[in-house]
């Protein structure tokens, strides 16, 4: 197999996706158009990108057994199965921040342009026909803007077309009344929309619920004179209604970027000069590849990295990870391992427990990272933030979280809290100390230490007495292992006792059962954290 990850760029991607991907991976390309060639290419892949043309179901992820993240350089994802994907422990990544400025300024454009009779206008006057009188258009100033969607892009589109002048109103019924007020818009039914509106433009996402959102019915509300602008997905507006709707006069124009089947080269719209139209152009600007490039060649590094990726979309982690809890998403995932290491197997039920200042965001992503961690040096596969909640439920282990804001003695404490099938609870937790946020263990099923969460742990449960720690320097030193920080903890003197090591190279095992029947250990364990 490859020595270097292999990414697969299945579309053209702005120059910067090279730059930012470095010379640790080993960049293919292919068109991903092309069926025949797509599939064995995939057969290597760790991760592939894509933009809208490359579709990624089923058959192409059963062609890629080594994939770990799929990334798609703008927004939408109707050309991937995100349950499939999910379903393998594939992550999924797009780049939604990178073409909302675009989107929403060819919004505008578009709804300008039908205004204008701008299309046909340049169309006859290249012809050699000059014909002032024939494309009289009507302002925008003082009519009224329908929003239909009140997401990322239809706030742009909002906000650009205010300083036109115009009354807006918006349907959207998950956005608060006041939100909406906070950028001058009146929130409205969909039908008081349609009746009202001199423009109407979409900008929804394309689920089961919209497709056809706006079809005969709802075109015969609207007034004669208005001009409708989908610039969001294709089929969310009924495109054989509308047709109809042009002929008989009851819609006066369109502005199309998108179509229910793309791409499209044949529709009866094409036939009517007062419908501009576009291929799917609103993510069509150097400045947005640039960006979706950039921000889907970082999630790749990140995922490939084994990190969490912010803008993961099948990841179960509630809404947008905090950037509090960001630092603290290793070191989770390093209690994890100990807690496995520890426990020798697999727990009937993990608990995740969270206190201190962090408690009050939303830190499921926590939970994820535990689970990531436990299941690390217990499966085969790669543990991902998608797949982990699915290895634990394959295993029947009962997951919780629980959090309190209140933590006596450290700002922030996780702990990773388990009950074996032998009905035995084994406890880790940790936190992060100082101004470069340390890793720290902090307790190690029940005994209180303070280790860094170096590389190599080496833990041993005893009976305390003198002795113990000398030869257990000798034994490792004799070994060729370097001893980096130790700690021992116990209930009383000649009470059970745990000693904590930090080591700099990992302890042989051969060395480590040796060491444990000298000492008389009742248990002794190895983590690598590397």
């Amino acid at each position: 197999m490859p020595a270097r990850p292999v990414v697969l760029i299945a579309e053209e991607l702005a120059p910067s996706v090279l730059a930012v991907l470095g010379d640790g991976f080993d960049v293919r390309h292919v068109d991903g158009s092309d069926r025949a060639a797509l599939l064995p290419a995939l057969a290597e892949a760790q991760a592939v990108l894509i933009r809208s043309a490359t579709q990624l179901d089923v058959e192409a992820l059963a062609a890629a057994p080594r994939l770990q993240v799929v990334a798609r350089a703008g927004i939408g994802l109707d050309n991937v199965d995100v349950p499939a994907a999910t379903a393998r422990g594939v992550l999924v990544v797009n780049a939604p921040q990178s073409n909302i400025v675009s989107a929403a300024e060819q919004a505008v454009l578009l709804l300008l342009a039908c205004a204008r009779n701008l299309a046909p206008a340049n169309a006859a006057l290249k012809s050699g026909r000059w014909e002032r009188s024939r494309w009289t258009g009507v302002e925008v100033a003082d009519k009224v803007v329908g929003v239909v969607g009140l997401g990322r892009i239809g706030v742009l589109f909002a906000q650009r077309m205010s300083a036109f002048g115009t009354t807006l109103i918006a349907y959207d019924p998950y956005v608060q009344p006041a939100r909406a007020a906070q950028i001058g818009v009146r929130l409205v039914s969909l039908e008081e929309l349609l009746r009202e509106s001199d423009f109407i433009s979409i900008h929804l996402p394309k689920t089961p619920e919209t497709v056809g959102l706006i079809g005969a019915a709802q075109l015969a509300m609207c007034k004669p004179t208005v001009r409708i602008v989908n610039a969001a997905r294709g089929g969310l507006l009924d495109e054989t209604a509308l047709a109809e709707a042009l002929a008989a006069g009851t819609v006066a124009g369109a502005g199309l970027d998108v179509f229910a089947t793309e791409p499209c080269t044949d529709s009866p719209l094409f036939g009517f000069d007062s419908v501009v139209v576009a291929p799917h152009l609103g993510a069509s600007t150097v400045e947005a590849q640039d960006k979706a490039g950039i921000a889907v060649a970082r999630s790749v590094r990140l995922a490939l990295e084994g990190q969490f990726v912010p803008d993961a979309v099948n990841v179960q982690a509630g809404g947008v990870v905090a950037e509090e809890l960001r630092p603290a998403l290793p070191l989770v995932e390093k209690l994890g391992r100990v807690f496995t290491a520890l426990a020798g197997g697999v727990a009937e039920s993990i608990e995740v427990i969270v206190r201190g200042e962090i408690a009050a965001l939303d830190v499921s992503v926590l939970q994820l990272a535990a689970l990531k961690g436990v299941f690390a040096d217990v499966v085969e596969e790669q543990v991902t933030f998608v797949n982990a909640p699915t290895l634990a439920s394959e295993r029947g282990v009962a997951v919780s979280l629980t959090t309190s804001q209140d933590s006596p003695d450290y700002r922030n404490l996780i702990t990773v809290r388990g009950v074996l099938t032998s009905g035995d609870v084994v406890s880790v937790s940790g936190t992060l100390t100082g101004t470069r946020q340390v890793e720290k263990l902090t307790e190690v099923d029940g005994f209180d230490v303070e280790l860094v969460a170096e590389e190599h742990l080496v833990f041993f449960r005893y009976a305390d007495r003198p002795g113990v720690v000398g030869t257990v320097g000798a034994a490792l030193g004799q070994a060729q292992v370097n001893i980096a920080g130790a700690q021992v903890s116990r209930t009383s003197a000649g009470g059970a006792a745990l000693m904590g090591l930090t080591v700099d190279s990992a302890v042989p095992a051969d060395v480590l059962t040796a060491l444990s029947t000298t000492i008389g250990a009742t248990a002794a364990h190895t983590v690598d954290l590397a």
